[in-house]
């Protein structure tokens, strides 16, 4: 997708994820459901589609994923 070092950071807002799975589901190899809440499997990655997707796909926009070391937010779009 871009850049060969680049990462970005995904964080969940506990106090806004609802535990509807659409994460897990949408991209499994970053989400999973821990005690009915989202979790991100590492807070630092390679970029992937699946991430923006989870993210957009959030129902409750608890999912952020921006640069690891830069101030862009990737998703959702702000």
């Amino acid at each position: 997708m871009s850049a060969t070092n680049e990462q970005w950071r995904v964080r969940v807002d506990p106090t806004r994820c609802i535990g509807s799975g659409i994460c897990a589901g949408t991209a499994p190899g970053h989400f999973v459901l821990v005690s009915g809440l989202s979790r991100p499997l590492a807070e630092r990655v390679a970029p992937d589609d699946a991430l923006v997707d989870a993210a957009d796909s959030c129902p409750m926009e608890a999912i952020i994923v921006s640069e690891a070391d830069g101030p862009r937010r990737i998703a959702p779009e702000p």
